[in-house]
Order: C-alpha cells, then sequence, then structure tokens
C-alpha cells in the first residue's frame, strides 16, 4: 500500500465508519496515548521490565494505531505524505550522506 493509498483509505474508514475525523488537538493526544503504548512494549521487550500477566503486547497492531492517527492528522491538516517523506529523506540524505558512514560509534571495533 502506498502512501497516499493509505490515506485515501484512512480517509474513507473515518468517512463511513468513524462519520468525521476528531479535532486536531484531539488526533494530537490520541497519538501521543499511542505512542506511549509503543513505548510500552519497546520497554518491555527490549528493556529491563517484563509484561504483566494478560498485558497487551502486539507491536505491530500498536505501530499501526500510531500511522493510523498520523494520517488523519496529515488528511486534516492537508499534508500529502507522499510528498513530505519525499522531501524528508531528501533533507535527511543532504545532512547525513556522509555523517552516519564517519561515526566511529556505527562501526564494529
Amino acid at each position: 500500500m502506498s502512501l497516499n493509498q493509505l490515506q485515501e483509505d484512512v480517509d474513507a474508514w473515518v468517512q463511513s465508519i468513524g462519520v468525521r475525523y476528531f479535532s486536531e488537538l484531539t488526533n494530537l493526544g490520541i497519538l501521543v496515548e499511542e505512542v506511549g503504548e509503543v513505548a510500552r512494549i519497546m520497554t518491555r521487550r527490549y528493556g529491563d521490565q517484563s509484561f504483566k500477566d494478560a498485558e497487551k503486547n502486539d507491536l505491530g497492531d500498536e505501530l499501526a494505531d500510531v500511522l493510523f492517527v498520523l494520517t488523519c492528522i496529515a488528511n486534516q491538516t492537508g499534508v500529502d505524505l507522499t510528498d513530505a517523506m519525499r522531501r524528508n529523506l531528501e533533507k535527511k540524505t543532504l545532512r547525513d550522506k556522509d555523517r552516519h558512514k564517519n561515526n566511529p560509534k556505527l562501526h564494529p571495533a
């Protein structure tokens, strides 16, 4: 699925199932909540904490929740994610073309 298709599919879902978009500020709050759920799973799976009994730990589902809300915010604020990602990758490429290659922390000793 392309980013463009994702934006169209999310918009169709919101218009038919979700009735309308939540306000931008509400969606920002929801995004922060969803990122927190990703953080909870990551800290338990890769950090020092353990999962509680019957605790939800589907990282893919939580990442999809983040992507869904992020896409809602893009849709309601007029951001074309395909264009934004293309420009962002170009920016990172120009800025970091030698930075990571020259970082001794990223190369085995």
